[in-house]
C-alpha cells in the first residue's frame, strides 16, 4: 500500500485513489439517478399529454374542481423551501454548523406544510366521491359544470357539453326555493342519488359550496360529465401522489442528515451528501412546477 493511500483523508473510501476520483463517481451516481427519475415521471407526464389530447373536455370539466388557490400556495411553498436548501448547502460550504442545521429544520417545516396541504386537496377528493374505482361519483364535477360560470363557459366549446348551455339559460329566470330541475333531452335520470339529494347540497361545486335548494342552477341529476373525467383522477393522482412520496422520502432523509449535522460530520471540505440533498429537493421541486400548470392552471 502506498504511502499516499495511507495518508488519504479519513472520509475518503478505500476503493478510490483520491478524492478526485471518489467526487467524480459520487456526481455521476446521483446524476445517473436524476435521468432514471426523469424518465419515471417523463412516462406520467406523457400519459397526461395522450388523454389530454384524447377528452379535452373532461380534462376541462375536472381541472375546475381543484383548488387554484391550495396549488398556488404549495407551489410558493416548495419554491421557499428550494431557497432554504440553498442557504443550507452554503452554510455548509462555509462550515457554519448551527446555520446548517436551522436552514435544514426550515427546509422539512415547509416540507411537511406542502405535505399537509396535499392532505387536505386528498380530503376533499375522497368526500366528493372523485377517486377512481366502484365509488367514482361525477356528480361533483357536474355541478361546477352548471353553477361555476368560468367552466360553463369552457364546456360551451365542446358539442358533447352543449346541454350545460341550454340548461343554464332555461333555468337561468328560476328563483323560487321549489324550483325543479328537469335533466336536457337525450340524459337518462342517475340513479346514484335522488334529485332531493342534490337539492339538499350533498354535491357541491368548485370551493366546496354545497348546492342549496334554492339554488338556480341546481344540478340537473340525468347529466353525466364529459367522458374520460375518471382517467384525469387516475393520472390526478398518481402525478401528485407519486410526487408526495419523494416529498416524503426527501423528509426521511433530511431528517438523517440533520442528525449528521448536528454530529459535526461535515465540514467545508467534505459534505456531498448536503449537496446531493439539495439537487434532489430542487429536482422534486421542478416537478411540481410542471405539475401545478397542467393540472391546475390548463
Amino acid at each position: 500500500m502506498s504511502s499516499e493511500h495511507q495518508d488519504h483523508p479519513p472520509y475518503q473510501r478505500h476503493f478510490f485513489e483520491n478524492m478526485v476520483q471518489q467526487s467524480q463517481a459520487s456526481m455521476m451516481g446521483i446524476w445517473l439517478f436524476m435521468a432514471q427519475e426523469i424518465m419515471f415521471f417523463g412516462g406520467l407526464f406523457g400519459a397526461y399529454t395522450a388523454y389530454r389530447y384524447a377528452y379535452p373536455a373532461a380534462y376541462a370539466a375536472s381541472a375546475s374542481t381543484l383548488d387554484v388557490f391550495l396549488g398556488f400556495l404549495n407551489t410558493l411553498v416548495l419554491i421557499g423551501s428550494s431557497y432554504t436548501v440553498v442557504l443550507m448547502v452554503c452554510a455548509a460550504r462555509a462550515g457554519k454548523k448551527n446555520a446548517m442545521a436551522v436552514w435544514m429544520v426550515a427546509t422539512m417545516i415547509l416540507g411537511g406544510v406542502f405535505l399537509g396541504v396535499k392532505v387536505v386537496e386528498y380530503k376533499a377528493k375522497f368526500e366528493h366521491h372523485l377517486f377512481p374505482g366502484e365509488n367514482f361519483d361525477d356528480h361533483y364535477i357536474v355541478a361546477s359544470m352548471v353553477k361555476d360560470d368560468k367552466t360553463a363557459e369552457k364546456m360551451a366549446h365542446f358539442p358533447e357539453n352543449r346541454w350545460v348551455r341550454e340548461y343554464r339559460a332555461a333555468h337561468e329566470n328560476e328563483h323560487d326555493e321549489g324550483a325543479s330541475a328537469h335533466p336536457p333531452d337525450g340524459h337518462k335520470p342517475h340513479t346514484g342519488h335522488t334529485q332531493e339529494e342534490h337539492k339538499a347540497g350533498d354535491h357541491g361545486t368548485k370551493g366546496g359550496h354545497g348546492d342549496s335548494a334554492g339554488d338556480v342552477h341546481a344540478v340537473p341529476p340525468g347529466a353525466k360529465a364529459p367522458k374520460g373525467t375518471p382517467l384525469y383522477f387516475a393520472l390526478y393522482f398518481a402525478m401528485t401522489g407519486t410526487h408526495a412520496l419523494h416529498m416524503i422520502i426527501g423528509e426521511g432523509i433530511a431528517i438523517w442528515l440533520l442528525i449528521c449535522i448536528l454530529q459535526g460530520r461535515f465540514s467545508p471540505a467534505y459534505h456531498p451528501q448536503i449537496e446531493y440533498f439539495g439537487l434532489y429537493w430542487h429536482f422534486v421541486d421542478i416537478v411540481w412546477i410542471f405539475l401545478f400548470p397542467l393540472l391546475y392552471l390548463i
